[in-house]
């Protein structure tokens, strides 16, 4: 068997949604269908996002409404999958907040989070926590008279943040430790929300988080489009190995849409990792489909979802954009195998 067959492929549900609806009976069925179809593909995992409730609902009713999807994934014959999960921070759960309430929510929010990952994966195993979890998504800052925050204001306004979050996420680390979940901070282009943006950032985050093991995500569309370059690029991997903080990567295009045919730095990429990193990779391919469309101001088409949207038989559905990416990895891989 060679490498790029052994090598661990996953596969993201932002294909198909943003909020999973444990207790939707009806939609796990769907959820079901789509891993049954991927799996068949060939992908040993699957990458799911677990949406934020309303502040008010009880963490621990949402994670025993994930330990149920978790009962069915199960009893339709999908025991041997592999789960790790998509979590963001909300304006009321902030981490980096100045108020310690709301730190402290945070901080039960995220852990709830750790919960739910460690349940679908199933607790005996392994599984991985990405996503921008730091500062909230999509908040941008303005000033007392109503006025954005960017550029150096911005990059000031976010330390006293950051040193606010670091013991946040220490004690998350700790926890998630013990429930054998690594955490993976990833960071999220400048376009889509406020700092931190490049791996360097959170790179130099973490060096505040010492006590528990915590690490980064790196993303092949956020380096492009919020990086500064091929020797960046190479300093932060090898600074990211060198304190053993890579725990996860996403493959995805620049405009998040197909991997085959795009603009992927195939020979970049794969050079600094692939001799270095031992995770999964994770095909990340977000959806012209609420809320990405209006979010992420998404012009080209949607991909039609098997089951979910009517057939068009002369476009690609998602499982054929799915199948396509797994090719095009499994291909590149073993082309950097034999330049090597």
């Amino acid at each position: 068997m060679s490498t790029a067959s052994r090598r661990e492929i996953y596969f993201s549900f932002f294909m198909f949604t943003a909020d999973l609806r444990p207790d939707d009976k009806s939609y796990t069925k769907v959820l079901i269908r789509h891993l049954r179809a991927l799996a068949d593909m060939g992908y040993d995992g699957f990458d799911l996002h677990i949406a934020a409730r309303a502040a008010n609902v009880d963490h621990s009713l949402e994670v025993e409404s994930y330990r149920r999807l978790k009962k069915a994934f199960n009893k339709a014959g999908l025991k041997k999958a592999k789960f790790a999960t998509n979590v963001g921070t909300t304006q009321f759960f902030d981490p980096t907040s100045p108020y310690k309430e709301q730190r402290d929510r945070a901080l039960l929010y995220l852990k709830s989070r750790v919960d739910i990952t460690s349940v679908l994966a199933g607790e005996s195993r392994e599984s991985i926590m990405s996503g921008p979890f730091i500062y909230p998504y999509g908040a941008f800052p303005l000033t007392d008279l109503g006025q954005p925050i960017w550029s150096d204001a911005l990059l000031g306004w976010m330390k006293s943040r950051y040193r606010a979050a670091q013991p946040i996420i220490e004690k998350l680390a700790k926890y998630a430790r013990k429930k054998r979940v690594k955490l993976a901070i990833e960071p999220v282009k400048s376009w889509e929300t406020p700092p931190p943006n490049m791996v360097s950032e959170v790179l130099n985050f973490l060096d505040g988080v010492k006590k528990s093991p915590c690490g980064i995500t790196i993303d092949t569309a956020q380096v492009l489009m919020e990086s500064q370059g091929p020797a960046i690029f190479r300093k932060n991997v090898a600074r990211a190995v060198q304190q053993n903080r890579l725990n996860y990567v996403h493959i995805s295009a620049p405009d998040r849409g197909a991997v085959r045919d795009s603009w992927i730095p195939w020979d970049v990429m794969l050079r600094e990792i692939e001799p270095v990193y031992r995770g999964p990779y994770l095909i990340e391919v977000f959806n012209a489909i609420p809320p990405f469309d209006s979010s992420m101001r998404m012009a080209r088409r949607r991909f039609w979802r098997p089951g979910e949207d009517d057939p068009e038989p002369n476009r690609d559905s998602a499982y054929d954009v799915a199948g396509a990416a797994l090719e095009t990895l499994r291909e590149q891989i073993l082309k950097h195998l034999d330049r090597n």
